[in-house]
């Protein structure tokens, strides 16, 4: 009876590791042995770049390459750039772009097509074309004026500007001063309305608006020149209430030759859009015109709306009223 090999032995036969037999197994691979018994010489491991170079060739000197091109394209990502329309060759520092103030009043919503015959200049005396851009104060001050528990109190200096020829203003600076008074006095100007309280005071005291006339030249770049007629206008920037010298002199076709009826009127409606009234309409034919409507254009709401292009609250629908100077009475 044949025995089973013994477990653990150690002398295998001596045909076991020739070439071609067959081997059991947990043998290892023939590969692993040197072939023929001759015995091969190793090289040397590559190490580190040599590795490296050995390995990938060419593509290993690539790798630096793409490394920086990451990195700036990953820099100019994240980097902010300016606006196109601020960019500068000098490198200077860009003046910030200020938020617009409000427009002067008597700009119309868009530039509209006109037939306004009323709205022209009346023919009269010249008048100052050109001004400097600077202004005079003209010293006065006075009593508050008005119910003391008014909703709004406002104080105002008066000034006219530098190159306004004195005939425009009777050659009397204090004189003009006296007649604005008078106007913003009267019982039926705002006072008269018993919402508000004036008081005139000097130009350094802080006023809260300032009754300037003012050059047409200097009026057109204030009030703007979207309406191509002469204008007053409210400038909030400015905190003036501009009146043309144009006006002053010669008024407006509905008020005839009441110059005095005038000058009044756009004192208090200048003065209206300062103090936060808009623009009104005729309300009935016939009736006085609301102070607050653009009288220097005329009094007929058909004309009005034209100023406007339909963007105010003056309809086109036939009414026309009466000229009228005062807010109360």
């Amino acid at each position: 009876m044949n025995r089973a090999p013994e477990r653990g032995r150690t002398d295998p036969p001596a045909d076991r590791y020739r070439r071609g037999a067959r081997r059991t197994s947990a043998e290892p691979l023939a590969a692993a042995w040197e072939p023929d018994g001759t015995a091969q010489t190793r090289r040397p491991r590559k190490r580190g770049v040599k590795k490296l170079v050995s390995n990938y060739g060419w593509r290993i000197y690539a790798i630096p390459v793409l490394l920086v091109l990451t990195a700036l394209v990953v820099l100019d990502t994240v980097q902010p750039k300016s606006p196109a329309a601020g960019d500068s060759t000098t490198g200077a520092a860009q003046t910030p772009v200020s938020t617009p103030e409000a427009p002067a009043s008597e700009l119309p919503g868009k530039k509209p097509v006109l037939n306004i015959p009323t709205a022209e200049l009346p023919p009269g005396p010249d008048f100052s074309q050109d001004g400097v851009g600077t202004f005079k104060a003209v010293p006065g001050n006075g009593a508050r004026i008005g119910e003391a528990n008014a909703q709004k109190f406002r104080k105002y200096a008066i000034a006219i500007e530098d190159g306004v020829k004195p005939a425009d203003y009777n050659d009397d600076a204090a004189a003009f001063g006296r007649t604005v008074d008078g106007f913003l006095s009267d019982p039926r100007s705002w006072i008269g309305t018993k919402t508000v309280a004036l008081q005139r005071v000097e130009a350094d005291q802080k006023p809260d608006f300032i009754v300037t006339l003012t050059s047409t030249k200097t009026t057109h770049t204030l009030c703007g020149k979207e309406i191509p007629f002469e204008t007053s206008c409210w400038n909030p920037e400015s905190k003036r209430v501009i009146i043309n010298v144009a006006r002053w002199v010669r008024g407006a076709m509905v008020y005839g030759r009441d110059l005095a009826g005038y000058r009044n009127y756009v004192i208090n409606h200048e003065v209206g859009h300062a103090l936060g009234s808009g623009h009104a309409a005729c309300p009935e034919a016939g009736a006085p015109a609301p102070v607050m409507m653009q009288q220097t254009f005329g009094v007929s709401n058909d004309f009005v709306s034209q100023l406007n292009a339909g963007q105010d609250v003056v309809p086109a629908d036939g009414k026309v009223c009466t000229p009228n100077a005062f807010p109360a009475g």
